[in-house]
């Protein structure tokens, strides 16, 4: 039997902490994995393809990866001791991202904070978490992080 996995996204910032610490809280109690996520740099056709030109050994240094690399342990120091973790930092958009991985590892949910859910922005642009809801293939679950965060 495997693990459960557990995916969660972050950017650094307060309210993407509060969905981390609801994610570290629900792996802990169901035994699962926490996958820490992030999604960096643009995604568009053309950054890759510039990409593409760097050696492969060199990649990582012409793309924002060490950011991400700080932001992910900054998110592991927020996770409670006795929860495996795995972290995963991949250039793109942040629903491909997170819907791949989820993908990748099997995940049983995805978990993501409500930013961006709410006012009028949310009725224009489809927020990540709406994104993230209408595109998964597993459970989702939408943190109050505006409340969490303040």
């Amino acid at each position: 039997m495997t693990m459960p996995a557990i995916i969660v996204g972050t950017d650094g910032s307060a309210t993407a902490d509060a969905a981390v610490r609801r994610a570290a809280a629900l792996a802990r109690a169901e035994g699962a994995r926490l996958h820490l996520v992030i999604a960096f740099g643009r995604s568009n056709r053309d950054l890759r393809d510039q990409l593409e030109s760097v050696p492969l050994e060199l990649r990582w240094m012409a793309t924002p990866g060490p950011a991400a690399e700080s932001v992910l342990q900054r998110a592991a120091a927020l996770v409670p001791g006795g929860v495996e973790t795995t972290q995963h930092a991949r250039l793109g958009d942040p629903v491909d991202v997170l819907l791949a991985v989820a993908d990748e590892v099997g995940a049983d949910v995805i978990v993501v904070g409500n930013k961006g859910m709410s006012g009028l922005p949310g009725y224009v642009k489809p927020s990540v978490p709406n994104r993230i809801a209408h595109r998964a293939r597993c459970d989702v679950l939408i943190v109050a992080t505006d409340r969490a965060a303040a």
